[in-house]
């Protein structure tokens, strides 16, 4: 149990985990609170988005549901897009037994009858996923979760059991869809070490990089492309993902060797670690 962080608070537990952080408006006074008090806070609970323009909808909500939805939307790209602070209509009610579990650290029993507000007793962040079972979760965007998370157990002396999923709180959920045992055991690793940033930003996943996908990430990616003599642009780099990139990229696999289908332009793991991207 513990008093809620303040806004700036909460932002510089995040940045000294080494979350990359961006905020957007007037997100450290946007919120619920006029429906009740936000609270204490016993721990952080994680969802997914289930669906596209995840951060129009994060902050704003819905005619019958509204925003914030949650104090921040975890972006494919690994990025914590902060869009309100305090009460929001994340949680919904849940098991008075799951939150009795969650205050003494215990193990989590199944959520029984719906009784317990969480949207004033947990720290509600959403990930950008479908949750279909099919739409992945890059390792930059679980490298997130799982900081953020640790962040907020860190400053508030919680260990990894006070992070828990919607679908642990409420028999109606099912989400976030990834194993939270898996989660919280990332974020019992990163607890049991000093909080590190690191320098360079881990490998979103082939499948971040598609035309048209838009992050700052990408003009960084470039610039290191074209440092390394491999940038083929005629004007940029920027921010979209394009052929420019593509080629530049291919020619950064033909420099460390690889040759036919592994030099495409599509970054892997190994090619992008070698290029050694500063993190934003």
């Amino acid at each position: 149990m513990a008093v809620p962080l303040s806004p700036d608070a909460l932002a510089r537990a995040l940045r000294r985990e080494g979350v990359r952080v961006a905020e957007h408006g007037d997100w450290q006074t946007h919120n619920r609170n006029h429906k009740g008090a936000w609270g204490p806070v016993h721990g952080v609970m994680l969802h997914h988005t289930a669906g596209t323009n995840s951060l129009a909808l994060c902050r704003s909500g819905t005619p019958d549901l509204p925003g914030p939805l949650c104090i921040g939307l975890v972006a494919k790209d690994g990025t914590v897009h902060l869009v309100g602070y305090g009460r929001t209509n994340h949680a919904g009610l849940g098991s008075s037994a799951v939150l009795g579990a969650v205050r003494t650290e215990a193990a989590l029993p199944a959520p029984g009858p719906d009784a317990v507000d969480g949207n004033a007793r947990f720290y509600g962040f959403e990930i950008e996923n479908l949750g279909n079972g099919r739409d992945p979760y890059p390792e930059a965007q679980l490298d997130a979760s799982d900081r953020l998370s640790a962040a907020l157990c860190r400053t508030h002396g919680w260990t990894a059991r006070s992070v828990i999923a919607h679908k642990e709180w409420t028999r109606r959920k099912i989400d976030p869809s990834f194993s939270m045992a898996s989660m919280r055991g990332r974020i019992a690793t990163r607890l049991g070490s000093a909080p590190t940033v690191e320098p360079y930003e881990p490998f979103p996943g082939a499948a971040f990089f598609v035309p048209g996908r838009t992050s700052p990430l990408i003009t960084r990616a470039g610039i290191r492309l074209v440092a390394e003599g491999c940038g083929r642009y005629d004007v940029g780099p920027g921010p979209v993902w394009g052929e420019a990139d593509r080629r530049s990229y291919a020619a950064w696999q033909r420099e460390l060797g690889y040759s036919g289908g592994a030099a495409d332009g599509v970054p892997g793991r190994a090619s992008w670690d070698r290029l050694r991207v500063p993190r934003i």
